[in-house]
């Protein structure tokens, strides 16, 4: 009867002819499909040989070749070419979830055979069972019915084999007959399979821990035992009653990618437990609970009501702009700016230079100054002029202030490129009234906007931390700018990083380096930076490092050369958020100012937050060259967790309060050679923002 339904089914909805008869037809279709599928699919792109009905006959003849040759190759049990199609071809093109001619599916044939390797690539894929099996019996019957029509099939072909005689049509037979004979073998051993298995064990372990004050997260594991059948999804329930009596709800997991589930919508401050359980064809295998019990939803905020640091402070900084400049646009500063001669001399000097240059362009050579230059980079790419020259243009040739705060000041105008013109506006600068420092950021702004214009782009990316100097007075400072697309600028062109390493010459000697020479040959770790500096961590709670070095003009903080946006890290665990009982066991720990835990004891053991803070410490502090003795005078900062949106936290490990900034003078051992940078402390702050 299920069989005959499951034709039925097919007739209503015109499915497809069976597969290949044989083995050997699924190899040889299998073997000419990958070619098949890029020519007809080139020529479905181009349009030109073919109507639209006839690319829909194509496109379905092909899905279904794909989809018959998976078959075959399950049936086979060839995991290196079913997971080569898993590979190259998406589930629609595989047709992965429909029918055969037999009412199964790919992943019914690999469980029911046992091949577990098959069946964990096919769930991953994002197979499914079929639906027609809605009963253990409508199951077994099915196979029976298999079984039983495939053995009549073959005695029909051998009765026909043996008493025909020699020819072509027997021949033909024969050949069926060798084919059938395959397939009742393999509805055997599935319906064997399938009797033989039971249901599975419970999951081997179940972590449960608080994901926020709303939600908990459950991590799973699969039973140990290998007896059973495949397992094809799990059930996820929760309840606040150790017994399970009343079930608050329960989700059905299929996908099995990754195994864990977050549980959404709680109430904060009530307890709730966790029950994981396994299924297969023969159905669902007993609960395993969780580890622990239960758990209460809560976050360390709740401790004592702390609102979010960075709760609307987006929004109030946009809100205070947008009034600065509402107050600016009637100002006499808001008309055209004009960059006023400095002096009599300065003036003649530019008027000169004027007679020679008509109009603004890129700079070839640098004669004693302060420079702006942009660094477009697009894979192995980079923008120059049409001289083969890095653009440069001048912002000051009598650069004579203390250069580090105007530099700083610069980077944080980086973060409002679009708003150059506006701070023109504002910035007025007069020959009697003026500060140096004041007509240093002027120009600046007008160099800047000079770049901007000759680019034929507002965005210059990002200021490189530190300018870049030579001896004969010349300072650089680069801005760095990664280019995704396909884009189109003025005045320059794209050319090979190497090529134009190799082709410039330099005119100062090998000891001496222009600025734009140091430039070029450091180029490719200024590349490296920059890329590094936008990687993002994966979601979780971080251990990092605090230190600081202070110098007559800065402060400068110690940074991964792999990572440089964030401190000295190690990942203490993928849950990023912390409990209100794991903050208050923290906040009793440093109250009592006992030493951070590097050593294992034996009252602690079953605080899982004290075993992750032991290994992250021992990791960390090997990380940055420091022995456990040394760490016991260490301290974590107690005050909070450093939230970094939702998915990254971070607790901080600080030396002795006399060791946190190192002295001028003082021994740094961190250097570039040893994996570590130091960052001035603003552009490490600007580093962490984006």
């Amino acid at each position: 009867k299920m069989t005959q339904q499951m034709r039925d089914l097919q007739l209503a909805q015109a499915r497809k002819p069976p597969g290949p008869s044989s083995p050997n037809a699924a190899k040889r279709l299998y073997r000419n499909l990958s070619g098949k599928f890029r020519v007809n699919y080139t020529s479905f792109d181009e349009g030109s040989l073919v109507g639209r009905g006839d690319k829909e006959k194509l496109r379905k003849s092909y899905l279904f070749q794909s989809n018959a040759a998976l078959f075959e190759a399950v049936e086979l049990q060839d995991l290196d070419r079913v997971q080569e199609m898993l590979k190259h071809y998406s589930p629609e093109e595989l047709d992965l979830n429909t029918p055969n001619s037999e009412g199964l599916l790919p992943l019914d044939i690999a469980i029911m055979t046992n091949n577990a390797p098959i069946a964990r690539a096919l769930l991953q894929a994002g197979a499914k069972e079929s639906p027609h099996f809605v009963s253990l019996e409508s199951r077994s019957l099915h196979l029976s019915t298999l079984v039983r029509e495939a053995e009549q099939r073959v005695n029909q072909l051998m009765a026909q084999v043996v008493n025909e005689a020699p020819n072509t049509d027997c021949s033909e037979k024969e050949k069926q007959l060798k084919a059938w004979e395959w397939r009742f073998r393999l509805y055997k051993r599935m319906k064997a399979g399938f009797e033989h298995a039971r249901v599975p064990d419970a999951p081997s372990s179940v972590h449960l821990s608080v994901a926020s004050s709303s939600s908990l997260h459950v991590t799973f594991w699969e039973p140990l035992s290998v007896n059973s059948a495949v397992v094809t999804k799990y059930k996820v329930e929760w309840s606040c009653s150790p017994t399970f009596s009343a079930l608050l709800g329960e989700a059905v997991i299929d996908k099995l990618k990754d195994l864990h589930f977050t549980i959404q919508g709680l109430v904060s401050g009530t307890a709730y437990h966790v029950r994981v359980s396994a299924y297969n064809m023969k159905g669902w295998g007993p609960p395993q609970t969780s580890m622990p019990p239960f758990a209460i939803p809560s976050n360390w905020r709740e401790y004592d009501g702390r609102a979010p640091r960075r709760r609307g402070q987006a929004e109030a900084l946009d809100h205070l702009l947008g009034q600065v400049k509402t107050v600016h646009q009637h100002c006499i500063c808001h008309e055209p700016c004009k960059n006023q001669p400095q002096s009599r001399k300065h003036s003649v000097s530019k008027s000169l230079k004027h007679l020679f240059h008509p109009g603004s362009k890129f700079l070839k050579t640098l004669k004693r100054g302060l420079y702006l230059t942009a660094i477009f980079y697009k894979d192995d790419n980079i923008l120059v002029t049409h001289e083969d020259q890095i653009p440069v243009v001048e912002i000051d040739d009598t650069y004579s202030c203390l250069l580090m705060q105007d530099f700083l000041w610069l980077t944080k105008v980086s973060c409002m490129w679009d708003e150059i013109l506006w701070l023109r506006q504002c910035v007025t600068v007069s020959q009697s009234s003026c500060s140096c420092i004041l007509q240093t950021r002027f120009k600046m702004l007008l160099a800047v906007s000079q770049m901007q214009g000759l680019l034929g782009i507002q965005d210059l990316g990002q200021v490189f931390f530190e300018p870049v100097k030579d001896k004969q007075g010349n300072i650089l400072i680069v801005t760095l700018k990664e280019v995704k697309t396909n884009q189109t600028f003025e005045s320059v062109r794209w050319v090979p990083i190497c090529k134009l390493q190799s082709s410039r010459k330099s005119v100062s000697s090998p000891e001496e380096p222009t600025a734009l020479d140091t430039l070029l040959i450091s180029l490719q770790d200024k590349l490296a930076y920059h890329q590094r500096s936008s990687h993002a961590l994966s979601p979780g709670l971080y251990l990092g490092y605090l230190k600081l070095c202070s110098a007559v003009d800065q402060i400068r903080v110690l940074v991964p050369e792999q990572l440089p946006n964030i401190l000295c890290h190690v990942k203490i665990r993928s849950n990023p958020n912390i409990s209100r009982e794991e903050w208050e066991w923290l906040q009793k720990m440093t109250s009592m100012e006992e030493p951070v835990p590097t050593e294992p004891e034996a009252d602690r053991s079953q605080n899982p937050l004290f075993q992750e803070l032991q290994v992250a410490i021992k990791e960390l502090m090997t990380l940055v060259n420091i022995s456990l003795q040394e760490a016991k005078d260490f301290r974590l900062y107690s005050q909070e967790v450093l939230d970094f949106g939702d998915q990254v936290s971070f607790l901080l490990l600080l030396p002795p309060s006399d060791d946190v900034c190192t002295a001028p003078g003082q021994n740094n051992p961190y250097t570039p050679h040893s994996g570590f940078l130091t960052l001035p402390l603003q552009i490490f702050e600007l580093g962490e923002e984006r």
